[in-house]
């Protein structure tokens, strides 16, 4: 019934023509972002002929380009490359070369060659970099106070941290994931685990290596080359840095040093196995003051999700006879957010002073592929971006209240409560982030605009028991409430792409939330 639906869809869009500017004010704008309309979306989106729109798949490209065609309805310019809607991002899939890989460690003039396989292994978070990673060790110890800096104050700029991580006995590892995260935001240039794995379980982690996926050129989110992520047994630590491994593992107060003498230098070579390329859509409304329209609000959504079950594919698992993880909560409900104020924005007239910029990017399941991409690659000047406001599963959960993170970053959290106080209409209440040891901040795609400085709010309403599952279908999508929200983030954009004044940015709080205790 609902591939009928959308084909129905496609047939009465096709015909429509552009907006026409008579003028048209905010309310009447706003009131075109409607429960049916956002409810339609979704079900183009989610729909089982869609796959769970995988990065890449034929469905995410389908997905794109039909986003991309609405765009073109609603009489957005193109804002991807040439002159398209769509910019694309290469994506490579890679196995290590364990003959051409190896970690080298020098301890007072003398050198040890640790090779890839029998004494050393890359970490499965990223691709290992693409030129030699140089830098003397700082070895952290002890438990974590949750309570105290993660590194135990140490300055971490290009060096090695050296954690000590535990197995499970079934072949997983458990380490101090914040203290990492925290010192390659620091700016460490690699992550050594010593770990304490058997010899089966060592083997079983090689055998079991899945290729490498990389995308675009291998830039790191804050400039420079991506990092060195690297395992070794407690053995060969104790041979290449003579260290006394059972000594530090018994430490139990925080503790972080320098070990004397010691340099690694990592070396990684890959096979490429295959390429391919996945989608961003970016359409842009031109704003209406000479000056400001060289300036631009970002209206942001990632339009994929996890795919379908499979050997290949154990992010989604099935349930019965249903093996497509929809994803309609996450994030068709941001997308169809994104592409109803497209249209509402659209139909505004006179259009907003700063220039509107509405993007669906892939990937995001991935690890925020394609924002990092765009913002590596950006299609309008990066300087010239005042905001973000990225939106990412607001279909579910609470009927009067969604959660908005990053609010305490800039000046936009207090621009979103006078607006939110302004339509007491949509009985919408913006909070806070109220699950700080989730880590959300960083888990979707406003995290690539905001730490390269852009002010940015995440319109999130938590997860549910069908996060990533193949239950988070249409049916369970509360349509009404969140053109609610929606309609919230339209008032939002339009005062912000109005007021002469920038949004201002507070650097020191956004350090704080990425370098908290989790």
């Amino acid at each position: 019934m609902v591939s009928r639906q959308v084909g129905r869809f496609w047939i009465l869009c096709l015909p429509c023509a552009l907006y026409a500017q008579s003028p048209v004010s905010p309310k009447g704008a706003a009131a075109t972002i409607t429960a049916s309309d956002i409810r339609h979306r979704i079900e183009v989106l989610a729909n089982d002929s869609m796959r769970g729109r995988d990065t890449p798949s034929p469905q995410l490209d389908q997905v794109a380009n039909w986003i991309a065609s609405e765009f073109r309805r609603f009489g957005l310019r193109p804002g991807g490359s040439g002159g398209s809607f769509v910019q694309r991002y290469d994506i490579a899939r890679s196995e290590l070369d364990t003959s051409q890989t190896y970690l080298t460690v020098t301890r007072n003039g003398a050198t040890s060659v640790l090779k890839a396989g029998s004494e050393i292994d890359v970490l499965p978070f990223g691709p290992p970099p693409s030129r030699d990673v140089t830098g003397p060790v700082l070895l952290l110890t002890g438990r974590a106070d949750s309570t105290a800096d993660p590194l135990a104050g140490a300055d971490v700029r290009g060096v090695w941290i050296a954690e000590l991580a535990v197995s499970d006995g079934r072949g997983m590892i458990s380490l101090d994931v914040n203290a990492a995260q925290a010192a390659l935001a620091s700016g460490a240039v690699g992550l050594l685990v010593v770990s304490d794995r058997s010899d089966d379980q060592w083997r079983a982690r090689i055998t079991t290596r899945r290729p490498i996926l990389s995308v675009g050129d291998g830039a790191r989110a804050g400039g420079g080359a991506e990092p060195a992520l690297v395992e070794m047994r407690d053995g060969s630590a104790a041979r290449s840095m003579e260290l006394d491994v059972a000594a530090l593992r018994a430490e139990q107060s925080r503790s972080a040093r320098r070990v004397p003498g010691v340099t690694l230098t990592f070396h990684a070579q890959r096979r490429v196995i295959s390429t391919n390329s996945a989608p961003n859509v970016i359409g842009i409304l031109e704003g209406s003051d000479p000056t400001l329209k060289q300036e631009y609000v970002f209206l942001t959504a990632h339009m994929d999700h996890i795919g379908v079950a499979s050997p290949r594919n154990p992010a989604c698992r099935a349930r019965g006879g249903d093996t497509i993880c929809n994803g309609a909560d996450d994030d068709a409900s941001g997308t169809a957010a994104v592409m109803a104020n497209a249209q509402a924005f659209a139909r505004l007239a006179p259009h907003p002073r700063r220039s509107m910029v509405f993007m669906t990017v892939s990937g995001e399941e991935k690890g925020l592929w394609g924002s990092e991409y765009f913002t590596t690659h950006p299609t309008v000047p990066l300087s010239a971006v005042v905001a973000d406001l990225n939106i990412d599963m607001v279909g579910r959960n609470w009927k009067d209240t969604i959660a908005v993170i990053g609010r305490e970053q800039s000046n936009l959290g207090a621009t979103l409560d006078r607006v939110a106080a302004a339509h007491p209409e949509l009985h919408i209440t913006p909070i806070g982030d109220i699950w700080p040891s989730e880590n959300f901040y960083s888990r979707s795609d406003h995290f690539n605009f905001a730490r390269r400085g852009v002010p940015i709010l995440f319109f999130f309403n938590g997860t549910h028991g069908d996060y990533h599952q193949v239950t988070d279908e249409v049916e369970k999508i509360d349509a009404e409430k969140e053109s609610r929200i929606a309609q919230l983030i339209f008032y939002l954009g339009v005062e912000v792409a109005n007021t002469t004044e920038r949004p201002r940015w507070d650097p020191e709080a956004y350090k704080r939330v990425v370098e908290a205790p989790k």
